[in-house]
């Protein structure tokens, strides 16, 4: 013998209550509105990059990076060469471990095809303080469009862990006015 009658087991025969059913209203309107906010966001707040990706190899994307090194090389800083290639062009960074190379030297004003690949691991790539945050996977070249508008010395942080020398990967990305960067 049951203790309630079938009918009244079955939750969709439970009558909803109005606080309960206003509090389902409420949060599926905001669902909706936090869905489109996204979609928003991404066409028109310039938070969200867009990417081209494409598969690659870690030899043939390292022959492409250092080809550009040895080509736009200008300096070096702490055994790290400075590239400084054409506005316009390809420019070509690697995530390995504990590294982010080559330092890149770029134009304000100036759009760049950044292309972006790990050699070992997966990196994340973290432009500060600009905050723009790629995942950087092995085997496959991210592309991206930049036009830095703004001048000064930025950092490049891996913000994936990648292992015991994680907090020690940096990168640079220099922005200059046209002049040479410190």
């Amino acid at each position: 013998m049951a203790i309630s009658p079938p009918t009244e087991r079955l939750w969709w025969k439970t009558p909803i209550h109005r606080p309960e059913l206003i509090w389902i209203i409420v949060a599926f309107l905001w669902g909706l509105v936090m869905f489109f906010m996204m979609i928003y966001w991404h066409a028109f707040g310039q938070q969200n990059l867009a990417t081209e990706t494409y598969r690659t190899t870690p030899n043939a994307f390292y022959a492409k990076t250092e080809a550009m090194v040895q080509q736009y090389r200008v300096r070096d800083i702490s055994g790290l060469p400075v590239v400084r290639p054409p506005a316009g062009g390809d420019v070509y960074l690697i995530g390995r471990m504990w590294l982010w190379y080559p330092a890149l030297e770029l134009q304000k004003n100036q759009t760049y095809r950044l292309h972006l690949s790990a050699l070992d691991l997966q990196h994340g790539f973290s432009l500060q303080p600009i905050n723009i945050n790629v995942q950087v996977h092995p085997g496959y070249e991210h592309v991206l469009t930049i036009t830095p508008d703004q001048a000064g010395e930025f950092s490049i942080v891996c913000n994936e862990y990648c292992g015991l020398g994680h907090h020690t990967m940096l990168g640079k990305i220099f922005v200059t006015d046209g002049g040479v960067a410190p």
